[in-house]
């Protein structure tokens, strides 16, 4: 008879074979506190770059979940990019505002070098620039650093254009324009990203309306950029022309889905999707033009990758301009082979992928 540990092996292995990851490492240090898991995916185009989430997660299971989901996301992210990159995450398991030290994340980084180049980290959700400089000082295996360290800086701005990119593409293939004038936008988390995205919506005169945890983020917000704040609970019963989830996964279920009263789904959260192929098809039969997350999010990443190939931001900025052109192919492939936009971006991203194994 199997022992516990044995048990969790097996449960751990399975859930690896299931989603095709390559490995998953276990990181465990009782001076610092640090608990953290990193996920690498595939490797076939490039060493694994993704960035480090730091979130109290309710349970180690739930954690794992999530590294594996994002880190699988992320492969199909450069993929699809057209960057010579695979795809990893890595999770610490925590409450940022009180466990977070600078012991903690030096250690962290440790671990990230131990692996060699496989995995290269960047910031995530938890975490911002001065952690990855702390990890810089233990693993040159990091990016998203300071500009004044030779970095790119803080990814999100360009993530945001992206997102923006990929929202304008998809109101011009429902409405035939990419104009956002006039347009009633929901975004969803208004962090780094989701500010961004909020301030590129208003300027071009949106009908902008915010929600968010943070209450004293929400009202700085909505008073810099005139943005409407809603309640989160009532959200996905109000009528809007587009919703922005910019926060954490999963908010595309079978309940957010039924109640959803929008045309376009266009937002920077990773793993929007609850299960990839129900919810796809749920919201293809309710006639909403869906973005796929992995595409129009990719900005951040096409931004740290500058700091491995070495060109410069102004050309991280023309990257993320193509996604609007990616976006119309997409969406345009789904509607002639009549599949979820889900499944024909997938399906373009392992194509390449397949391609260079």
């Amino acid at each position: 008879m199997m022992n516990v540990e044995e048990k969790v092996s097996n449960h751990v292995v399975r859930k690896m074979e299931t989603m095709g990851h390559e490995q998953v490492i276990f990181c465990n240090d009782k001076v610092t506190g640090l608990k953290a898991i990193i996920a690498i995916h595939d490797t076939t185009l490039g060493p694994a770059l993704g960035g480090t989430r730091m979130w109290n997660y309710s349970s180690e299971e739930e954690a794992l979940q999530d590294v594996l989901r994002l880190s699988r996301g992320m492969t199909f992210k450069a993929s699809i990019s057209g960057l010579n990159l695979g795809g990893g995450k890595a999770v610490i398991i925590g409450d940022a505002s009180k466990i977070k030290t600078k012991s903690l994340i030096k250690k962290f980084g440790e671990y990230v070098d131990s692996l060699g180049g496989k995995y290269i980290t960047a910031k995530d959700v938890g975490m911002n620039t001065q952690d990855m400089e702390y990890v810089r000082e233990k693993t040159k295996h990091v990016t998203g650093i300071p500009e004044s360290m030779g970095g790119s800086g803080d990814p999100s701005t360009v993530t945001a254009y992206g997102v923006y990119m990929g929202m304008k593409a998809s109101a011009k293939f429902k409405w035939g324009s990419d104009s956002l004038e006039g347009k009633t936008i929901l975004v969803q988390g208004v962090g780094h990203v989701g500010e961004t995205l909020v301030k590129h919506t208003t300027e071009e005169g949106a009908k902008v309306y915010i929600t968010d945890i943070n209450d004293l983020k929400l009202a700085e917000v909505a008073e810099k950029y005139g943005a409407e704040i809603i309640k989160a609970d009532s959200i996905y019963d109000m009528d809007m022309d587009i919703y922005a989830p910019c926060a954490l996964g999963s908010t595309l279920n079978t309940d957010t889905i039924n109640r959803l009263k929008c045309q376009i789904i266009t937002g920077a959260a990773n793993n929007q999707l609850s299960d990839e192929v129900l919810h796809g098809k749920m919201i293809k039969d309710k006639g909403i033009v869906y973005a796929p997350d992995f595409l129009i999010n990719a900005g951040g990443l096409i931004n740290v990758y500058s700091e491995i190939s070495g060109y410069q931001r102004e050309e991280s900025l023309l990257r993320t301009k193509k996604i609007y052109d990616t976006t119309l192919e997409i969406l345009l492939k789904a509607e002639d082979e009549d599949i979820t936009t889900h499944q024909a971006a997938l399906l373009i991203a392992e194509q390449r992928i397949q391609e260079n194994k």
